[in-house]
């Protein structure tokens, strides 16, 4: 069943994949920029692992808190927005149609539960934007901005790969809401029993595990082909 105690096992391959891509020194971030309704204005990276909420604003960070605890006393909950950054990634990742890196992503992440939403690059914005104003200028130097968010055509471009994922609140909640039971009546409901009040912090790591292991397997399907090439020649019929 769908559960969050099902994650183990995707942040424990999660670290195996960490470790292959340090050696091709790719790194991937993830973390809160809203929750509640409280944005991060910041990006301070070395403050995200100093607290529980994984929040690059210290300023924000503390609001977050402080409005958990008043939605804790409502007995409701809370969702937000997890944005991940995938570092050092080469060009290449990715295939044209089927595979394309970033739908592999997608799927990846909208297999968590609790999770209603996923943007890469500008996202939804793009909608609102003219072909002119969405288009990645490029010189001799290399892109100069990155709406696109690191994929072009469902391959990786070797910008950093930026994503956001809009998580939902936990429906577990203290506070009366209307159902139906299972004589289709119509009645009230209180959850009781301890229940998180966002999932937030829960999924971070879960997130950041599951970016990980699709950039390693891309990756390896790389090398994979790469070293296939190279054993092997075209069929005498190709090279005639």
């Amino acid at each position: 069943r769908s559960s969050g105690r099902e994650t183990v096992a995707r942040v424990a391959a999660g670290a195996v994949a960490k470790r292959i891509l340090e050696e091709y020194g790719i790194e991937v971030i993830a973390y809160t920029i809203s929750l509640g309704g409280v944005e991060a204005k910041e990006r301070n990276l070395e403050f995200i692992y100093e607290n529980h909420l994984f929040c690059p604003d210290i300023e924000a960070y503390k609001k977050m808190c402080e409005r958990i605890e008043e939605v804790k006393k409502e007995g409701d909950s809370l969702g937000g927005i997890i944005e991940v950054l995938a570092k050092g990634v080469p060009a290449g990742l990715g295939e044209p149609v089927f595979d394309k890196l970033n739908a592999d992503l997608a799927k990846a992440i909208c297999s968590i539960g609790a999770i209603k939403g996923f943007e890469i690059g500008a996202g939804f914005k793009v909608a609102f934007m003219k072909g002119s104003e969405n288009n990645d200028p490029i010189n001799s130097h290399g892109f100069l901005k990155n709406d696109a968010g690191g994929t072009l055509g469902g391959i990786s471009s070797g910008q950093d790969i930026v994503i956001r994922v809009a998580v939902k609140p936990i429906p577990s909640i203290r506070k009366v809401q209307k159902t139906i039971n299972e004589k289709k009546e119509e009645v009230e409901i209180s959850i009781g029993g301890r229940h998180d009040i966002s999932a937030i912090p829960r999924i971070v790591p879960v997130i950041e595990a599951m970016v990980r292991i699709i950039l390693a397997d891309h990756l390896l399907r790389q090398l994979a082909n790469l070293a296939f090439q190279k054993r092997l020649e075209f069929p005498k019929f190709f090279r005639d």
